[in-house]
């Protein structure tokens, strides 16, 4: 969970970090510094509301947990998050192209109007965002207990590295560009939703609200049991010690979603998620790829219109040419 939650705070804090640097460098540059203390309020603003949603998250899974219901959220929680981790992927396959310009001309509107709140608005819900988003993130690996996440190493440290990289990168220090950046955590980002997906989808299976046309397609206890208990049950069955311990596998279980021995159903769904995934942010690359060389052709070729507008104009000129020879022929003539 450690870990998970250090990729998942580093991730958000990142994206906080860096768009409120963006505006408080815009603010600088067009010399309206005074706007910067309203930005850091509503930033501050939507921590703390951030930490409120975190209480009230807590007292409803509380809540579903006394109803004997907490597994059934559990579940959902996790199918949500998953649909949002991947949500970001695509959001960062987007905005890394253009986010500083696109933060800077929202910007222009409230600097021009001297909007203070729309400023403090628009820091507070980009805060606010990644704030509820870390809290959901958090229930659905901690298996409900969000204030454990929050203690853990990996929270703090996440958010500690993210405010070093941003600190670093508007002092401009740091040289990796902002979309291989997000490319490269974008890639733990979809490796935590694809385990989050068929984890949540393994619990179905086990509490008999979907079926499986095989419950195990491999085995690979032998090799690495996703959990100390299976290490000891095999050690206890077959009087052999698997090849990597039970708290490896624990470890890639809560990371990835690893199971020892998954149902067809969790493979193909596993499999099945990259592959659409694949899909669907290879279709918006391949159109940029193409109107960019698109462009390129027609600014290198000149139009037909253009070639026999030419044309004619020069068959013009050397009928006129021709004329005024004829007339003055004829002149001289006479």
């Amino acid at each position: 969970m450690e870990i998970q939650a250090l990729l998942i705070t580093f991730r958000e804090a990142l994206e906080a970090f860096l768009i409120v640097g963006i505006i408080t460098t815009y603010l600088k540059r067009v010399q309206r510094p005074e706007f910067i203390k309203y930005v850091w309020l509503g930033a501050v603003l939507a921590v703390a509301a951030s930490f409120g949603a975190a209480l009230l998250f807590q007292v409803v899974l509380t809540g579903f947990a006394a109803m004997g219901s907490e597994m059934y959220l559990k579940i959902a929680i996790m199918f949500i998050s998953a649909l949002l981790l991947t949500q970001m992927v695509f959001w960062m396959a987007k905005q890394s192209r253009d986010i500083k310009g696109k933060v800077e001309g929202k910007l222009d509107q409230f600097v021009t109007a001297g909007n203070v709140l729309g400023m403090v608005i628009h820091s507070f819900l980009v805060v606010l965002r990644e704030g509820v988003e870390t809290v959901f993130f958090f229930a659905a690996i901690s298996g409900g207990n969000i204030g454990a996440a929050m203690q853990n190493w990996g929270a703090v440290s996440g958010i500690l590295i993210a405010a070093v990289v941003s600190y670093l990168f508007f002092k401009g220090t740091m040289r990796i560009p902002l979309k291989t950046f997000f490319q490269v955590t974008g890639a733990f980002i979809v490796l935590i939703a694809a385990g989050l997906l068929v984890q949540a989808f393994s619990m179905l299976q086990d509490l008999n609200i979907v079926g499986s046309v095989l419950p195990h397609v491999y085995d690979l206890t032998w090799l690495m049991p996703e959990h100390p208990i299976d290490y000891d049950h095999y050690v206890r069955d077959t009087g052999r010690h698997p090849l990597i311990s039970g708290q490896v596998g624990l470890f890639m279980k809560s990371l990835f979603g690893y199971s020892s021995s998954p149902s067809l159903e969790e493979v193909l769904l596993y499999i099945g998620y990259f592959a659409v995934l694949y899909l669907l942010l290879r279709r918006p690359q391949a159109d940029t790829e193409k109107q960019d060389a698109s462009s390129a052709t027609s600014g290198r070729t000149r139009p037909a219109g253009s070639v026999e507008g030419a044309e004619t104009l020069q068959a013009n000129s050397t009928a006129g040419a021709e004329t005024l020879h004829a007339n003055a022929k004829v002149a001289k003539e006479s």
